[in-house]
């Protein structure tokens, strides 16, 4: 009798012999920019708590306050007993600083792309994703049972030929600034596109609110983009907010149609409520503190001149994701297991997660770096890459 999944051992071993195999790794102190890993300390260079904002005393204390009046989990799901007055609350404030008429809360960032072009596509419909775009994305285009196509990376010229020949309802769908490369989507031209020919475009922000923008209002606010522009916002509150959850925000339409039809969002328990509170506090910081903004892109825009510099092959990145190309996933875990040893933390990007041979150092800003943390960081690639060649 054939052992139930013998198979999987084999693949596995396979994924290791190509450098694709992941493991992770157990953090024994708060998120920040110094963690502690198997007992060693280390600067983190690959988190997505770009402001800082992920143990900030005043989110903390927030998060606290929020158990201690409605406990710790919200019960049930929003449309049966788990939609609190600090769930309410927080969708008016996200409502309120988008520019939007109304902010529908979701668990995650995952469910909220799959639950929201899911309850607007069906089949006859077509859906027209960039080539980079989140899994997420990808996935819940694939799982709306629409026409899907993937067009060239900020190709404009590729996705008009497309919406040329489609039927149905069309939805063009971007992430806002690209997770792996750092670059930004030419919104602009997508709206215009999506005007011309009658379609419907949504921008998952999850890396650009908070942290674009004189006042963190993301890719839109960088591009002078409002609701009628961009019909469909998504954003994460894991990343630029420093806590927990997903928001779609739009118009009363969108967001009755996506209570009534979105499955992610009615089959599923709410964020608990504490979270809520602790976003909220997030939410004021965002908006009042425009230093940590400023102070990331001068980090960012440090780093950079330095590894050109270098001679290192930096993307093509005006936002706090600063990737280093590096080609081959072998060599760039070799290169990340030697920056761990010199004490930082920088992680190894590899396919399925990018493109066949553009395996990369993926390296990250928060405000709550200093200038001597990226010169350190430069001082260590220049003995680990350039001293290899």
């Amino acid at each position: 009798m054939t052992h139930a999944f013998s198979q999987l051992a084999p693949n596995l071993d396979d994924i290791a012999r190509q450098g694709l195999y992941r493991s992770r790794r157990i953090i024994a102190s708060p998120q920040g920019i110094n963690l502690e890993i198997d007992g060693r300390k280390l600067i983190n260079f690959c988190s997505n708590d770009y402001l800082g904002l992920a143990n900030h005393p005043d989110v903390v204390n927030a998060f606290k306050s929020g158990v201690d009046q409605y406990g710790v989990g919200s019960g049930s799901a929003h449309l049966i007993c788990g939609h609190s007055v600090a769930h309410h609350a927080l969708e008016e404030e996200l409502a309120a600083f988008t520019g939007r008429d109304r902010v529908l809360l979701f668990s995650t960032g995952y469910m909220a792309n799959i639950g929201v072009i899911s309850a607007l596509l069906g089949r006859g419909d077509a859906v027209f994703e960039d080539r980079l775009n989140h899994a997420s994305l990808l996935d819940g285009g694939l799982l709306s049972g629409a026409r899907f196509k993937r067009y060239a990376h900020a190709g404009l010229a590729d996705l008009e030929a497309n919406l040329n020949k489609a039927a149905g309802n069309k939805l063009i769908v971007t992430d806002g600034v690209f997770s792996m490369d750092g670059d930004f989507a030419p919104l602009d031209e997508l709206a215009a596109a999506a005007k011309n020919h009658d379609a419907w475009l949504m921008v998952d922000d999850a890396h650009g609110l908070g942290v674009i923008g004189e006042h963190g209002g993301g890719i839109l606010e960088h591009y002078g983009l409002g609701q009628d522009d961009v019909p469909v916002l998504m954003g994460t509150l894991g990343k630029g907010f420093g806590t927990f959850g997903a928001f779609v925000a739009g118009s009363e339409a969108l967001i009755e149609t996506l209570i009534q039809k979105a499955r992610t969002y009615i089959y599923t328990t709410a964020l608990p409520a504490a979270v809520c509170e602790a976003t909220r506090a997030s939410l004021k910081i965002v908006i009042e503190e425009s230093w940590r903004r400023n102070k990331l892109k001068q980090l960012s825009e440090r780093f950079r001149l330095g590894a050109e510099q270098l001679g290192l092959q930096v993307m093509a990145s005006a936002s706090a994701i600063q990737p280093i190309l590096i080609g081959d996933s072998q060599k760039a875990v070799d290169i990340s297991n030697a920056l761990l040893n010199a004490g930082f933390l920088v992680s190894a990007i590899r396919p399925p997660t990018v493109p066949q041979g553009s395996a990369r150092l993926r390296v990250t800003f928060s405000a709550l770096h200093e200038q001597q943390h990226v010169d350190r960081l430069l001082d260590a690639l220049a003995k680990i890459i350039v001293g290899r060649k």
